[in-house]
């Protein structure tokens, strides 16, 4: 039986040879293999050969496999992309697409094939009528290449006509053609606008804010100067809405809103084209419209009040506010200024009441800046501890004696002397500087109290600003525990608006005080509309009855019938009862005669240094304290 085998052998001159031998085996008598009879061959080239083209072969097989896989992997990202791609060579030809591309031109699959040129793709877009209408085949093709030629890549943006907004990128590839991606990005276009228009808008009324109106404003003189219209002047109507609060605390913060939205919706179908409204604040509108002359704004002016305060329908209640405006005519290119002076016109129409109209004059900006300069001056002096206490005797009528004093803020400025506490107490409630001016008010009357005999009592009074601020409470507990005066000899002055402001949160607040010992009174009782209604709600120990009705008493029967009732109402509730502002001998026999337990007023004493409080407790007679 013939066979071929191969096997390998060292060769004398060096160096592995590969033999094969073809033949037959040779076996002895006893059965030993002696070899092959036959043919031997060197084949160590053949072999050699045969080896290289299977390892050639295995190395292709492998780079196949990872072409295939780099194919797949490429099919699957092209596919799945969120942004369309198309690839041309260098002769604008398609090499590559994917489905997004045509999901975003909704296109049918069949409608590109490989080798079209951009032009006929986008041929085929315009004649599908996918751009809107305008976009030719030339524009399209144009600004694609500007966009190759461009020195920075940069989208572009072009609008379809179903009104979505496609982004499209240009790339070049080093040797010729380029990558096109396509975005649609209509959502974030519209996003985007949203942003862009709430950052110039009112979220509640949609009117334009501030910064919108400014730039109406400034258009707005632009053209008037282009058309020279001389004897037309831009003016700006800042208008406050009386009676909002009470809106909000008697129907809701719904009714509220829809208030201000139907305010909105007045004055917008009002000004319409001819002029630019825009809300400024919780309750302040305002208005760009072209007059004539003063006399002529002060008609549109009056005209707005009275739109304005015409009733509302509210969930079918019945509602009337009031608004008072103020405005201004523009002198020069300055909106802010325009705005400005409006707005000091307003604050002079709303110290006149509700429907009053007030134009700008140059005495109102002069006011203003002297209120600024008491801004800063009062500043420094809340800072530097400039101020001072004087405290005003408080008489129990029914034992003749001094039970307490009132504490009262006096400010000794270096330059202007002594400043009324009614010029600069308004300010610090509007600049809040009213918390740390009354912080600084409790800590220091807590500290002089401390110094009195222990009958002795103070009465320190409290703004809606401070009660609001969530660190008040803290602050009076921390105000006794420093001066180490006992809670029950500090009395808190309060007046109905605190109440109004917000109820719940200050009469918790209150609640918690008085939890601790110390004791609440309703300062000018009587002055508002709702007090008695806050005496059910409220458990005060004192109520201070206003100096007008005790001023009035001796001429007016309805007054001293006023403030006999409040104290009988008081003597039935277990609270106690005090009048201020006594001036006269006469009037203290009245007050006396209808049973009041406190007075307090100038006829016994004027408020007075801390430093002669010691000799007023000391018993120095009564008629010397008495002012002259």
């Amino acid at each position: 039986m013939l066979r071929d085998f191969t096997y390998p052998y060292d060769h004398p001159d060096g160096g592995r040879r590969w033999f094969r031998v073809s033949g037959e085996p040779r076996f002895a008598p006893d059965g030993r293999w002696l070899g092959y009879r036959g043919v031997g061959v060197d084949v160590t080239a053949q072999n050699r050969t045969r080896t290289a083209l299977a390892e050639a072969l295995a190395e292709l097989r492998g780079t196949n496999a990872q072409l295939l896989e780099q194919n797949r992997r490429f099919d699957a990202a092209l596919e799945n992309m969120s942004q369309g791609l198309c690839m041309f060579d260098a002769e604008s030809r398609l090499v590559v697409f994917n489905h997004r591309y045509c999901e975003i031109f909704r296109l049918p699959p069949d409608a590109l094939r490989i080798g079209m040129t951009q032009r006929e793709i986008v041929a085929t877009l315009v004649a599908r009528k996918r751009y809107r209408r305008g976009a030719t085949v030339k524009s399209l093709c144009d600004s694609t290449r500007a966009s190759l030629d461009a020195s920075r890549t940069a989208p572009v943006m072009r609008e379809l006509a179903d009104g979505r907004i496609v982004a499209v990128t240009h790339r070049p590839m080093s040797g010729g053609g380029w990558v096109a991606t396509f975005e649609d990005v209509t959502e974030r276009h519209e996003n985007e606008a949203r942003i862009a228009h709430l950052a110039r808008h009112d979220a509640l009324t949609d009117l334009p804010n501030r910064a919108a109106l400014r730039e109406a404003g400034t258009e707005m003189i632009r053209q008037g100067r282009r058309k020279g219209e001389a004897g037309d002047r831009l003016a700006a109507f800042c208008i406050d809405i009386h009676r909002f609060k009470l809106v909000n605390e008697s129907y809701g913060h719904g009714a509220g809103d829809a208030l201000l939205q139907a305010v909105a919706d007045r004055l917008r179908a009002n000004v319409r084209g001819a002029g630019a409204v825009a809300r400024l604040g919780a309750d302040e509108f305002a208005v760009l419209q072209r007059v004539a002359d003063t006399e002529a704004g002060m008609v549109v002016a009056g005209r707005l009040a009275a739109l304005i305060g015409a009733p509302y329908d509210l969930s079918g209640q019945e509602v009337a506010i009031g608004a008072s405006v103020g405005f201004a005519l523009a002198g020069n290119s300055d909106v802010d200024a325009l705005l400005r002076n409006a707005d000091l016109a307003l604050g002079h129409a709303k110290a006149e009441g509700a429907g009053t109209c007030r134009c700008f004059e140059p005495e109102m900006d002069e006011s203003a800046r002297q209120r600024r300069s008491l801004e800063r001056d009062l500043a420094e002096a809340v800072a530097l501890g400039q101020l001072e206490l004087h405290y005003q005797p408080l008489v129990d009528l029914e034992r003749d004696r001094i039970k307490g004093f009132e504490a009262l803020v006096r400010w000794r400025h270096p330059e202007r002397g002594l400043v009324s506490p009614a010029a600069f107490i308004p300010v610090a409630e509007e600049t809040g500087l009213i918390v740390p001016l009354g912080a600084w008010v409790l800590q220091q009357a807590c500290r002089d109290a401390a110094d009195w005999p222990d009958g002795i009592s103070v009465a320190v009074n409290v703004s809606p600003l401070q009660l609001r601020n969530r660190d008040f409470a803290g602050t009076v507990l921390g105000a006794l525990a420093a001066s180490g005066l006992a809670a029950g000899r500090l009395e808190l002055e309060i007046t109905e608006s605190v109440l109004l402001d917000d109820t719940a949160t200050s009469l918790e607040t209150l609640h918690q005080l008085r939890r601790t010992g110390l004791r609440i009174s309703m300062d000018d009782f009587g002055t508002g509309y709702s007090s008695i209604s806050y005496l059910r709600r409220f458990p005060f120990d004192k109520i201070k009855i206003d100096r007008s009705f005790v001023r009035d008493a001796a001429t007016s029967p309805d007054a001293r019938a006023i403030m006999r009732a409040i104290i009988i109402l008081g003597t039935s509730l277990g609270i106690a009862t005090l009048v201020e502002g006594i001036e006269t001998e006469e009037q203290l026999a009245i007050v006396r005669a209808e049973g009041c337990r406190e007075m307090q007023g100038f006829l016994f004493s004027p408020p007075r240094p801390v430093a002669e409080i010691a000799a007023m407790l000391a018993g120095v007679p009564a008629g010397l304290l008495r002012a002259a």
